[in-house]
């Protein structure tokens, strides 16, 4: 097997099409990356390959250019074949070869996969088209229909064996296989190479040149990784706490579940974000427009899947937040993929659970990277930011934005009423901003607010003979009062019931609980949002009011 320690070649010396190499030139593709660099010239000869490489390194124009380059474009039947795990990465695929083959006069790419009109493929396909991607299962249905031949085939590509394999459509792929002629290239591409993959391999490939790009992980080091051991908070609200505190441009956000993506997303929306789901349940042309909104920026945040994001590759991702863990490590880089691309740098965040911390340590020894630790951002960094998001959106409005009328406007109003410009605009950002809170509170200077406390009031909070002992404070705990007590027949447990309910906080992270006769302390994280502190406010327990309060 031929590894990744070898002379690269440029593009120039690899016998590629004038068309296709021009448009490389276009895009200044100068360097090939080490699978392109390997591959090309095999697949160029026409022999078969095996090429074993992690998404991200550049194996779709390591087919793509190569094969291009031996098309021919008077016949108009599908000469080109691949096979991919899902319509995301058919429709990346096949967007690729057209803008590699955009300079080719009347080359024609189809995709084919289920959820999109049986007429757009007929039509097409009736029209000639040189290369067909796609799923395997809407494949066969147009080999059963004999809507589609391969009889002029000359090459099939497997794109990600290893998923078709985790996703079940093996069997799919060998019945496709087996009804290509027999004498046609095959080229396979997995990210690892499990036993049914080598199978496929050997059934089908010819004396097979095989690849293995070693995973040295230089595509992790324009990525910042980061991970935030979740505690303390809710991680819906610990997700809007993250987006409020940093920059960003596109956010993708992956969970486990689909039912999570429609959870996460409505949780953002409600807090003002421009966000959308993505998941398995959407229809096709649904999940087309979502991506396209994120291209375009009309949204800003994909709150997606696994299965959902295959094959989504948008420029405009600066960040990448793994709200669930992965499962395993290739599923961990392939989403932080989505990030750090032609060489710009991105940021990870990964959100994990104290049983969590195994797989932590997995990712870092797979990719021989360490995660630093985050903390969840301040109220004070988060007012920060709000403030520099102000004023960027004055400076923004200033530069693109005719304001000639309402200029005129603010100056009659001023010589009207005599009131300072500055006062108006004060006020027009009032109206804008609503009647939620600018700055989250921040934590004031204990020690002076101790100092200010009246003396009387003081010894009126000492405990009695009857109350509880006051126990240490634990670190990273701050400690609060609420109006409730023995003699309102409180509980333990009625106030951790209370405060999960309400703040969404797991009972693991309530401190301890000291109820006296007339009210309660209870210790709880340090950083409290300020939301979620006016809820306890006016939380009931008992039939009584919390009336919540922080200890000086």
């Amino acid at each position: 097997m031929q590894h990744n320690n070898f002379p690269l070649t440029g593009f120039d010396e690899m016998n590629l099409n004038p068309s296709v190499f021009s448009v490389l030139q276009d895009v200044k593709y100068d360097t090939p990356t080490p699978i392109q660099g390997m591959a090309i010239p095999h697949l160029i000869q026409g022999k078969d390959l095996i090429g074993q490489a992690r998404t991200g390194t550049g194996k779709t124009a390591a087919f793509a250019l190569p094969l291009l380059s031996k098309i021919n474009l008077r016949n108009k039947r599908p000469q080109i074949l691949v096979l991919t795990p899902t319509r995301e990465l058919a429709i990346q695929v096949a967007e690729s070869f057209k803008t590699y083959g955009s300079k080719m006069k009347g080359l024609n790419v189809l995709s084919v996969y289920g959820g999109q009109s049986y007429g757009v493929q007929l039509n097409q396909l009736k029209r000639g088209v040189h290369i067909v991607v796609g799923t395997p299962g809407r494949l066969m249905d147009h080999m059963r229909r004999k809507t589609v031949t391969f009889a002029d085939l000359f090459c099939v590509v497997l794109d990600e064996a290893d998923e078709m394999l985790h996703m079940g459509f093996i069997d799919d792929v060998e019945w496709i296989l087996d009804r290509t002629p027999d004498d046609i290239q095959t080229a396979l591409f997995s990210a690892t190479m499990p036993r049914p993959i080598r199978k496929i391999a050997q059934k089908y490939l010819k004396t097979p040149k095989e690849i293995l790009v070693q995973p040295d992980n230089k595509e992790l080091k324009t990525i910042n990784q980061q991970y935030w051991m979740i505690k303390g908070i809710k991680k819906s609200l610990a997700l809007v706490r993250f987006l409020e505190a940093i920059s960003f441009d596109g956010v993708i956000v992956f969970t486990k579940t689909k039912a999570a993506t429609s959870d996460v997303t409505k949780a953002l929306e409600d807090k003002g974000f421009k966000a959308e789901a993505l998941n398995g349940d959407m229809a096709q042309n649904a999940r087309e427009r979502t991506v396209n909104r994120l291209k375009n920026g009309h949204i800003d945040i994909l709150v997606a899947t696994d299965v959902a994001a295959r094959g989504l590759d948008v420029d405009r991702i600066s960040h990448v937040i793994n709200y669930d863990m992965p499962r395993k490590v290739d599923p961990y880089i392939h989403r932080i993929g989505r990030t750090g691309r032609a060489g710009r740098m991105g940021e990870a965040i990964l959100f994990v659970g104290r049983n969590e911390r195994w797989m932590l340590k997995v990712i870092e020894k797979a990719t021989k990277q360490k995660i630093k630790e985050i903390h969840l951002p301040s109220n004070k960094e988060v007012n920060k930011k709000r403030v520099a998001d102000f004023k960027q959106s004055i400076a923004k409005t200033l530069e693109s934005e005719d304001l000639n009328i309402f200029q005129q406007l603010i100056e009659e109003f001023t010589e009207e009423q005599d009131i300072p410009v500055t006062k108006i605009a004060a006020a027009l950002a009032k109206l804008a901003h609503g009647n939620t809170p600018f700055f989250l509170n921040t934590p004031k200077n204990t020690k002076k607010a101790a100092v200010q406390k009246p003396k009387a009031k003081r010894a009126k909070e000492r405990p009695s003979l009857n109350d509880a002992p006051v126990t240490p404070l634990e670190k990273g705990m701050e400690r609060y009062r609420i109006e409730i007590g023995r003699r309102h027949g409180v509980k333990a447990g009625n106030i951790v019931g209370a405060i999960s309910n309400e703040a969404g906080l797991e009972s693991k992270y309530i401190g301890k609980i000291n109820i006296n006769q007339d009210f309660s302390l209870v210790d709880l994280p340090f950083g409290m949002p300020d939301n979620i502190f006016k809820l306890l406010k006016t939380t009931w327990i008992r039939s009584q009011r919390m009336a919540i309060s922080k200890c000086a």
